[in-house]
């Protein structure tokens, strides 16, 4: 297969004469006599590269066998002429194309064994062509959709394997390598790569049970790894643009998913925060836009506490669109203030409320939520003590003496904050222990300061002195 040939001679007078005189063989019931013909002629134009010529001859044969409903015919057609020696992609391209429109028609009329069939036929021929990645890829996407809705509709005799094979037959497509193809027919092939990854996860995960380990690749875990994988080749400044804001929302709805498969609440905040930035979203704020803030908020305050949540979380107390969510607002403002929050008053006050939503209905957020209320007391308590009794802090925290002494060991761990415990005086110290080094440099940042101070105010009194010398001459002359 070369189109770099040089065309020898133009057949086009020869294929004018032919094609009336098939098409009324064909239409008289000798379509097999109209095709001998037709691949008598084809060989000539092929070998005398005329490509214009061996396309006509070529769409005409396989339009033949479908006017004819002659499957099987078509089907060894479609193959015969794509294996011929030398034949152009071109022509192989321009006849695949046309199959390809006539797959609705098929399965709509002649039922899913024929269209399975020239679906097979379509993905034989387009194996391992580079030029046909493109149709092969959309003839694979309708094979997969087709065993999705096998299982959707109870035809299917195993389920699971139905739904793994729709998956597997995306999954082995590349499209983000595919220069043929437009960006987002790329972004909706890589959409359906990850929705198809998730419902097999899914699937894995409820045949599983609970989760023991999310480190194994046990259950669907290999899944979500692929859904990570296929969410890093979109482009999310392409998600950007205004035509593209369905892809956005559908992008970013499975990233919210996948986030909270692995309890990474930060990064579901994130993705919310995309989704609330969207100008649809934005003008729906009654119903839309308040979800997706609400989902902010309550995914911020369930992330562990780090710079880039303290962060996130200040900018969305400063945000204005919050003053319209009274509850939410109040729940970021507590953790924005440092002062203690007791857990029985947070419960009273909002327990009811976010035990509603769809975040809190999982038992674990909302003790996930009791463990972010007694962390930020305990940031809060070591910014006020120097030492303190274990026994207060148990008290403070309204938690038992081990509970404490637990969760404080996890933010000492993680360098939250820096505490020391005297286990046999009960005693926890919050104050660092300073080296030489560091007191000799304080002392030497004070110093500065006092001597910078000391210049300025020396630089003051001269600059009074000269005013008054000045306002004593000006007196004198008068």
């Amino acid at each position: 297969m070369a189109d770099n040939k040089k065309q020898e001679k133009d057949f086009t007078k020869e294929v004018d004469a032919l094609l009336p005189e098939a098409e009324a063989l064909a239409k008289s019931g000798k379509v097999q006599e109209a095709l001998d013909k037709i691949l008598a002629q084809e060989k000539l134009t092929r070998n005398a590269a005329d490509l214009s010529s061996t396309t006509r001859l070529a769409k005409a044969a396989v339009q033949h066998c479908y006017d004819a409903r002659d499957y099987p015919l078509l089907n060894s057609t479609i193959l015969l002429l794509s294996k011929k020696h030398g034949q152009l992609k071109a022509v192989i391209q321009s006849f695949v194309e046309l199959v390809i429109t006539w797959l609705p028609e098929v399965k709509k009329r002649d039922g899913e064994e024929r269209w399975l069939e020239l679906l097979d036929t379509l993905r034989t021929v387009t194996e391992g062509k580079i030029f046909l990645e493109t149709p092969r890829a959309r003839v694979t996407l309708l094979l997969s959709k087709h065993h999705e809705e096998q299982v959707l509709s109870g035809k299917a005799k195993d389920p699971k394997e139905a739904l793994q094979t729709a998956s597997d037959l995306l999954s082995d497509l590349q499209v983000e390598t595919y220069s043929s193809m437009e960006r987002r027919e790329k972004t909706e092939f890589i959409l359906e790569q990850m929705r198809l990854l998730i419902k097999v996860a899914r699937s894995k995960d409820a045949e599983k049970g609970k989760k023991d380990s999310k480190d194994a690749l046990g259950g669907g875990e290999a899944e979500w790894v692929k859904v990570r994988v296929g969410g890093r080749k979109v482009n999310e400044e392409f998600l950007k643009e205004e035509e593209n804001e369905d892809l956005k929302l559908k992008y970013y709805e499975m990233m919210i998913q996948y986030a909270l498969q692995h309890d990474a609440y930060l990064d579901a905040a994130k993705y919310y925060e995309k989704v609330w930035e969207t100008p649809s979203i934005k003008k729906d704020d009654e119903i839309r836009g308040r979800a997706a803030l609400e989902h902010i908020v309550y995914y911020v305050v369930l992330a562990p506490y780090d710079n880039e949540q303290s962060n996130m979380l200040h900018h969305l107390h400063a945000n204005p669109a919050l003053t319209k969510l009274e509850l939410q607002a109040n729940l970021v403002k507590c953790f924005v203030t440092e002062e203690l929050m007791r857990w029985p008053g947070i419960e009273a006050m909002y327990g009811k409320v976010l035990k509603q939503t769809p975040v809190f209905s999982v038992e674990k957020r909302w003790e996930d939520l009791h463990t972010r209320v007694i962390e930020h007391n305990i940031r809060v308590v070591s910014k006020y003590y120097t030492r303190i009794t274990l026994a207060r802090l148990a008290s403070l925290l309204d938690l038992s003496t081990k509970q404490t002494e637990e969760i404080l060991s996890r933010l000492v761990v993680s360098g939250t904050i820096w505490a020391r415990i005297d286990r046999p005086a009960g005693i926890i110290d919050f104050r660092k222990p300073r080296n030489t080094e560091d007191v000799m440099n304080d002392w030497s940042s004070d110093m500065q300061k006092l001597l910078s101070l000391v210049e300025k105010t020396w630089m003051g009194m001269n600059a009074a002195q000269a005013a008054q010398s000045r306002i004593a001459a000006a007196k004198t002359k008068a």
